[in-house]
């Protein structure tokens, strides 16, 4: 594969795929971006380097496949895909509806699979090609209020570690990107927030969800700064299955590593304790 490659990249339009998108045309590499609207479309393309706009809902699997193949057709190999589109939901478990939750899969896990699946045959024909869904430091850790976004996330997570040990004699790397406060619309225009209806978690959920409002412009994370990350690791020989961006997801999701360790082993004895007897004797 040459320097110069081919990205397709979902959901370019704001924050971190906008970066990428912006930092890997500048780069020299050709883009294919997708939107959701044509005023998205003229402003993505009116972006220096060779860009090149799709508009495209990723709930739509028939148009996920022809926008594609149609990139592969017109544009060329797609060497590089980032499963970048999704949204976040807000909202504590008992406070938020069924609805929200397959809408929060529909977008984040199956538009995720979707992509993935239309680009893979190519890719697997070619023996070459890089993977990468960005998912978040919530794919790896909780929070309070966020159980259906970190549910999709940690679907992705477990989907894409397992394609990637299905796909790596084919010469294609997997990588999910695990991003932690970034200063970009995640928090606001990017998420969808459910009303407040249940008294009882006024205590735990509304400074949380206070926080999370006033810190939208002020978080740690540089949307270009993440973008010149990915396309490090995208030029590695060997890529690896999880990048963290951001010292706060270093550090929260060590954390989280660190007290399931503790957990596990304070109850390793009972864990022990549920084989055949013939089998913990002869171990």
């Amino acid at each position: 594969m040459s320097d110069t490659k081919t990205f397709l990249i979902t959901g370019v339009s704001t924050g971190l795929g906008r970066a990428l998108a912006h930092t890997a045309a500048a780069a020299g590499h050709r883009v294919v971006g997708t939107v959701r609207t044509p005023a998205d479309a003229r402003a993505f393309e009116a972006l220096a380097g060779d860009t090149h706009a799709r508009i495209l809902d990723v709930t739509d699997h028939d148009a996920v496949h022809r926008v594609v193949d149609g990139a592969e057709r017109d544009l060329g190999p797609v060497d590089v895909l980032v499963a970048n589109a999704g949204y976040g939901h807000e909202g504590l478990f008992e406070e938020s509806s069924m609805d929200d939750l397959r809408r929060q899969f529909e977008v984040n896990v199956f538009g995720t699979v979707a992509v993935i699946k239309a680009v893979l045959p190519h890719m697997r024909e070619r023996r070459s090609g890089h993977i990468i869904a960005v998912t978040s430091m919530g794919g790896l850790i909780t929070m309070p209020g966020l159980g259906f976004y970190h549910g999709s996330k940690f679907a992705v997570e477990g989907i894409l570690e397992t394609l990637g040990k299905e796909v790596a004699d084919f010469g294609i790397h997997v990588t999910t990107v695990e991003p932690g406060s970034f200063r970009t619309d995640w928090s606001g225009r990017s998420m969808i927030r459910a009303p407040r209806v249940i008294a009882d978690y006024d205590e735990l959920f509304e400074p949380l969800r206070d926080r999370r409002i006033r810190a939208a412009g002020t978080q740690p994370g540089d949307p270009d700064k993440a973008a010149a990350a990915v396309l490090r690791m995208v030029a590695a020989d060997r890529p690896p299955t999880r990048l963290l961006l951001g010292t706060d997801a270093l550090r929260l999701v060590r954390a989280g590593r660190d007290a399931f360790d503790r957990e596990m082993l304070a109850w390793s004895e009972l864990s022990a304790s549920t084989d055949f007897d013939d089998v913990s004797r002869s171990a």
